[in-house]
């Protein structure tokens, strides 16, 4: 049976290296030295049982994954983990960016632009700009459950956004582009629910 601080080693090295930190930082977030995460790691000492819990709770595992042997998979998760939360915050960066850019044209409007011509309408355009955004980066590494609401989102948007821009020109009577979102709707929901083979 292999000793309960060489599997300790094993698994508090392949955690820290999944979470991407170094012994040091490590260490910090401890309050322990990194020679002690050091001997921890090479199997010459194993901390102490709230260490331990604090370790599992830093990690997202339990204490028993930490003394417990054959546990590879659970790496291979809290990578995946991490590069989802890598993936969701580049798709909000994104998304910040639409609204930044959104945000310069307005402030770049003269004043009576941007106040008494309707200068506003850059952040309602944003909502839909920023939609497409969503949706290209849910294609790209999204799940397919999310595109139903992203493409509603994307649709209703683009119409209010028009029926804004058309109101603004005092056009009256606007309302049934509305009408136009219902089929627009159950399509939407029809091609979402389709199933293809692969």
């Amino acid at each position: 049976m292999t000793d309960i601080k060489e599997i300790f080693a094993r698994n508090l090295q392949e955690s820290r290296k999944a979470a991407g930190l170094t012994q040091t930082a490590l260490a910090e977030k401890l309050n322990y030295s990194d020679k002690a995460v050091s001997k921890w790691e090479r199997g010459e000492s194993i901390p102490d049982v709230i260490t331990l819990k604090q370790i599992a709770d830093l990690f997202g595992v339990s204490v028993d994954y930490l003394i417990t042997e054959g546990n590879e998979h659970v790496g291979e998760e809290l990578k995946s983990s991490r590069v989802r939360k890598n993936r969701l915050i580049i798709t909000l960066l994104a998304v910040a960016l639409v609204w930044l850019i959104a945000t310069v044209i307005f402030v770049c409007l003269t004043p009576e632009i941007a106040i008494n011509k309707n200068g506003w309408m850059v952040f309602v355009y944003a909502v839909p700009v920023s939609s497409i955004v969503t949706l290209v980066f849910n294609s790209i590494w999204g799940k397919a459950k999310h595109t139903f609401l992203i493409v509603t989102i994307l649709m209703w948007s683009t119409l209010a956004a028009v029926y804004l821009s058309l109101f603004a020109f005092a056009i009256t009577n606007l309302w049934m582009l509305f009408i136009i979102g219902v089929p627009g709707q159950i399509i939407i929901w029809l091609w979402s629910n389709l199933k293809i083979k692969n």
